[in-house]
């Protein structure tokens, strides 16, 4: 890895002028640099000037996190990668943002000592992350929050040894079965009662077990355990070439599949240099608002139906069901998998097409403000989503949320407006914030993303460029690393893509809004009653699959 040491004689370039960023990730930049002199290193050459990278000795990595949280930085994410394969050893990078822009922290990690200090004592998001890393890769966390190092996503019967990213692990083989039990945090006292509810549920939802304790009906803890979904996606990248691994990312969350394909392909683009023709930015964009407003609509008929409300939830998913027909009817797929690729979009848009989209835009709208005032002017539904599962915009800010959970609380996060890639830099959304913190507010801030989803198509389909969809995607150089964000419909995902030596995939880091999202629902429920956590739980909505990958 080429880095550069100001401490060297004639080693002096100015890491500003190198990087693209502008106030917010020169401060998370500089406030580390000029804290640690000399010993911070940024980690130039090998990586995309977009996002910058710093290495710090692994002894003073918690140090570093804690700089990041002085200064209002939020940790979006944190991974670990082995990188023996190149000749070097293991690493954790923490990826930090502030103001849409992004900063990611590394330290490098010997073999002999597979071990890191952690950031959960001071970011509330690394305290399910380091679990991750520790039962994915073996890395172990030190001064780990309240000292809890339990499997996440490994399952008890893992064998204790079993650390399927590292590059010693043949994921060819079956692994074995072991014994274990899963330890519950309980909470003890008179009238105290626990209630399990899953992994199995009623209906077609993912697996996912949710442990309360109540007291009569009020809530006092709940405890989630996931990873029931787990399908070894992040291993399974390592085996595929860069054009398949769109195909693969479409997958990781079914129902966000044009988001999560969309960020894995900005970023091998992003490696590899290759442009994207403007008419499939267009449409992917298109794609990508589609997608929004289909899943919304689910959304907000589902947290009406778990109220009692079941005509809004057939409307509105009739509506849903109309938008994906034309999904089929225009690009060949209900849900567009394999539609975003690699260098652009792989079906373009028939010559009748926008004419189709804007009919259909004219009758949704039309219908769904009508259903909108049943739904707004509803006493009991008022009275059942209002003050229910209260996420305070302090709590939310603590836990690192995104996305329409975080709007709903007062955060001012949207990957579109704050990092914006073309079209959506001229032409901008318009952002939702809220702040009764509740099940409505999250509820309607679907509502105007709705709205402005259909007018943002409404003026791409008017701007729609002619011209190819497709560039050939360009050769991706050998030991090269990038990240890229997307704003999908349940908000932040983010997407760390880092090759080997013959140019192919050596890790692919993926981190769902859910995996940040699921942690804000269990304090969101405090302070409500059993019957209440239906709705609340379907006010976060959160993907099983797009966090136990």
């Amino acid at each position: 890895m080429e880095t550069w040491d100001k401490s060297i004689p004639g080693n002096s370039r100015d890491v500003t002028n190198e990087y693209k960023g502008t106030t917010a990730v020169n401060l998370l930049r500089d406030t580390i640099l000029n804290h640690y002199g000399v010993s911070a290193v940024p980690c130039a050459g090998t990586y995309p000037s977009s996002v910058p990278q710093i290495l710090v000795p692994r002894a003073e990595f918690e140090d570093a996190g804690w700089l990041m949280k002085g200064v209002g930085a939020r940790l979006a994410a944190e991974w670990g990668v082995d990188e023996t394969t190149l000749g070097r050893q293991y690493a954790v990078l923490a990826c930090f943002a502030l103001d849409g822009e992004y900063l990611l922290v590394r330290c490098d990690i010997p073999l002999d000592d597979p071990s890191f200090p952690s950031l959960s004592k001071k970011h509330s998001p690394a305290f399910r992350f380091e679990r991750q890393i520790m039962s994915l890769m073996g890395l172990t966390p030190t001064g780990h929050s309240h000292s809890d190092l339990r499997p996440w996503i490994k399952h008890e019967d893992w064998p204790a040894d079993a650390w399927p990213l590292r590059k010693s692990y043949d994921a060819a083989r079956r692994m074995p079965r072991a014994d274990g039990e899963y330890s519950w945090v309980r909470t003890e006292g008179e009238g105290v009662y626990e209630i399990p509810v899953g992994p199995v549920h009623a209906g077609i939802i993912e697996p996912g077990h949710f442990r309360f304790q109540a007291m009569g009906e009020d809530i006092l803890n709940l405890e989630e355990r996931l990873g029931y979904t787990h399908k070894g996606i992040e291993k399974r990248f390592e085996q595929l070439s860069w054009v398949d691994g769109a195909r693969l990312a479409g997958r990781v969350s079914g129902d966000s599949t044009v988001a999560h394909a969309l960020t894995y392909c900005r970023a091998v683009e992003e490696l590899s240099g290759t442009s994207v023709p403007p008419r499939a930015a267009w449409l992917r964009a298109i794609m990508l608002e589609w997608e929004r407003i289909a899943n919304h609509l689910g959304d907000v008929g589902a947290i009406a139906n778990d109220v009692g409300f079941a005509f809004i939830l057939y409307q509105f998913m009739r509506l849903k069901e109309q938008l994906l027909r034309v999904n089929q009817r225009l690009f060949g797929h209900r849900y567009l998998m394999d539609r975003i690729v690699p260098g652009g979009i792989s079906v373009d848009l028939p010559p009748d097409g926008a004419a189709i989209i804007e009919e259909k835009l004219a009758n949704l709208q039309m219908e769904f403000e009508r259903i909108v005032a049943i739904y707004d002017r509803n006493a009991s539904l008022d009275d059942r989503l209002r003050s229910t599962g209260i996420l305070t915009t302090e709590a939310a800010r603590e836990l690192g949320t995104v996305g329409y959970v975080a709007r709903a609380s007062g955060q001012r996060l949207d990957c579109r407006i704050q990092t914006p890639f073309c079209p959506y830099d001229r032409i901008p959304p318009r952002m939702v914030v809220l702040n009764s913190c509740d099940v409505h507010a999250r509820s309607w801030v679907r509502v105007e993303e709705i709205r402005d989803s259909i007018r943002l198509i409404r003026e791409l389909l008017a701007s729609l460029p002619s011209g190819e969809t497709l560039a050939s995607p360009e050769e991706v150089p050998a030991d090269r690393s990038t990240l890229a964000v997307v704003e999908g419909w349940r908000g932040e995902i983010v997407y760390w893509l880092q090759s080997g030596l013959r140019g192919e995939i050596n890790r692919c880091a993926i981190r769902d809004p859910s995996s940040v999202n699921w942690l804000a629902l269990e304090q969101a429920v405090h302070d409500n009653i059993v019957p209440d956590f239906p709705v609340c739980n379907k006010s976060f909505n959160q993907s099983y699959s797009g966090h136990d990958l």
